[in-house]
């Protein structure tokens, strides 16, 4: 059996019964974990492993959003607590060569920290410009304030996670930093032109066209489709996406459960998948929910499968070297007299 072209949460730190018949049953593409489903890494390895079993498929994506700063899922007293993306363009001295160097060694610690409990995939990097106008749910989320040092840090952050076994995702495409509202709660409008977007918001999406994973953004353009947000608009995803950005990598939606989409949950990844998306992600854990979304979802077919693929075929074989204590040294050096919160 084919897998959906879903990504499905958990409810809490141990596979449920229940849950396990449900994904043995629907195939999901992958899985995503939160504060919620997270004790010990001798749990999470548990719990990884019993996912993983669950579908059949040791290379099953388990993603997690593990940023740092706000967003970050797995903490102390277990794992590192890692700044925000606006820090990395702080570091003292205001050297861009080092900015990038401790951006790609966080990262590499992050994966490390990651692939030793059994997960595969992060959420970053944030490419979103941040706008003045914009709402904070970006805010220190971005690595800078000019495309071209998100795009510097971005990569870097990027390239670190590759180099130890982990994908990244680009998000929000085709940005974010506009917004004015937090689409866990509403939909956002945004009026700029194409031209003002093209030059700002999807830059730093176009010089990381070539990235394995995306993630779109559940944000009105106006100046493409004024009536449908970024996620479920064929247009947004077609033009601006596809065309405009380049981008060719797996397409996954932001969580369907926010409140930025109307409609049902199966409604929600049907528009998704019909506008151009080639995998939804579902992250509450919410059986009903999740129920509803894999009713919409379908098989994961054609170029959608092609690219879930390649994508997974980016993971290494083996993770580069590390030297895991010299290097948390030199990342906690690159930050002394700064708070990590």
């Amino acid at each position: 059996m084919s897998p959906r072209a879903c990504i499905l949460g958990l409810a809490g730190p141990e596979l449920l019964a229940e849950e396990a018949a449900f994904f043995r049953d629907v195939q999901p593409w992958g899985f995503i974990v939160f504060a919620r489903n997270i004790e010990t890494p001798d749990q999470m390895r548990r719990l990884t492993a019993s996912l993983r079993e669950t579908v059949g498929r040791a290379d099953a994506p388990i993603l997690i959003d593990q940023e740092g700063g706000r967003v970050q899922r797995m903490r102390p007293p277990h794992w590192r607590r890692y700044p925000p993306g606006r820090a990395y363009g702080q570091i003292a001295g205001n050297d861009p060569l080092l900015q990038r160097e401790i951006a790609r060694l966080g990262a590499r610690l992050i994966a490390h920290d990651l692939a030793s409990v059994g997960i595969n995939v992060d959420c970053i990097p944030v490419l979103d410009v941040p706008d003045p106008s914009g709402h904070e749910i970006i805010g220190d989320r971005a690595y800078g304030q000019n495309p071209e040092q998100i795009v510097a840090l971005g990569r870097a952050a990027a390239e670190g996670l590759i180099a130890g076994g982990v994908l990244p995702v680009v998000k929000h495409m085709p940005g974010h930093g506009r917004a004015k509202a937090d689409t866990h709660l509403e939909l956002p409008v945004v009026e700029a032109s194409l031209e003002a977007l093209a030059a700002r918001d999807f830059a730093p999406f176009r010089a990381m066209s070539d990235m394995p994973l995306g993630m779109t953004a559940h944000v009105v353009y106006a100046a493409i489709d004024a009536r449908r947000p970024g996620t479920t608009s064929r247009k947004v995803i077609s033009q601006a996406i596809r065309r405009t950005i380049g981008f060719e990598g797996l397409l996954m939606t932001d969580d369907l459960s926010m409140k930025a989409l109307a409609g049902d949950y199966t409604e929600r990844a049907r528009a998704a998948l019909a506008a151009g998306c080639d995998m939804v992600l579902h992250c509450n854990g919410e059986m009903a929910e999740m129920k509803a979304v894999v009713a919409g979802a379908g098989e994961l077919k054609g170029k959608a499968a092609r690219r879930a693929a390649a994508a997974l075929a980016r993971i290494p074989r083996a993770p580069e070297p590390l030297d895991l204590e010299a290097a948390a040294a030199r990342f906690e050096a690159a930050f002394e007299g700064r708070s990590a919160a």
